[in-house]
């Protein structure tokens, strides 16, 4: 069911501030708090922390009132070898979902986008049995047809409607396709957008703050919160003419005056 209007929680995805988090994670989570960011996505490197070291995120995020809802990781995360270690993570982090940021290296045709699928499906299963569930973030590629239809298509028809697709907004434009309409098209599955915004101008990109591009993001809040089934909203900046703190500073600011 998605959250009424306004009660969204919004997030940072910390590798938004990736050069600060390596320096020193606590100060860098107390600072990104302290802007009023309600919750945060740790990614990859996470994966390296042992369980005393999350319990330790843990605290911090306990006495912030910070919440993580999910993780960014690599696509081996999602490896036998490695699986048992994400869940236990994800679990002292209080986490709902554990999400594939990337399938890795991809040289074949759709086939090779069904073994992707079939990997997060069978680690969706033991997740759930741990009381959690899978992901999938979009990056450019999987909304560019291959054989004459997109990867995402693939990745949503070959897992479990419980499988989160993550809709990474910036890719999605820069690749040609319509963000609304792949929420409206995925009812229920898009429990997480990652607000970054994409700009056509030349020389900009990515590198527009939140806001400032060309994503419509009141019809995606709107379809989010009305058939998407969003949870949450991470905030997501791969840089921008403005150090670090400061741009996820203003992206938050941005949000708010659009979102409400």
């Amino acid at each position: 069911m998605a959250a009424k209007s306004g009660k969204v929680p919004v997030g940072l995805e910390l590798y938004s501030v990736r050069t600060e988090l390596a320096k020193d994670l606590m100060g860098t989570v107390r600072k990104v708090a302290g802007m009023g960011y309600e919750c945060v996505e740790f990614y990859a490197p996470y994966l390296k922390w042992d369980a005393a070291r999350a319990k330790e995120v843990r605290k911090l995020l306990d006495e912030l009132g910070v919440k993580c809802y999910s993780t960014h990781n690599s696509a081996s995360a999602f490896d036998p070898a490695n699986l048992d270690h994400a869940i236990e993570l994800n679990k002292i982090l209080g986490g709902k979902y554990i999400v594939m940021a990337s399938p890795g290296r991809i040289e074949g045709g759709l086939d090779e986008w069904k073994k992707v699928a079939e990997k997060l499906t069978k680690a969706h299963e033991k997740m759930k049995a741990a009381g959690l569930r899978a992901g999938y973030h979009n990056h450019q590629r999987e909304f560019r047809p291959v054989e004459g239809k997109r990867p995402i298509e693939v990745i949503a028809a070959n897992t479990p409607k419980d499988v989160m697709l993550q809709l990474d907004v910036g890719t999605c434009l820069e690749a040609g396709s319509d963000p609304v309409a792949w929420i409206r098209a995925n009812p229920g599955r898009i429990k997480d957008i990652h607000c970054k915004d994409w700009s056509s101008k030349a020389g900009k990109g990515y590198k527009v703050l939140f806001g400032e591009g060309d994503a419509p993001w009141k019809e995606i809040f709107q379809a989010a919160e009305s058939v998407g089934g969003v949870e949450y909203y991470l905030i997501e900046q791969e840089g921008s003419d403005y150090p670090p703190f400061e741009t996820v500073k203003r992206c938050l600011a941005n949000f708010k005056k659009i979102h409400g």
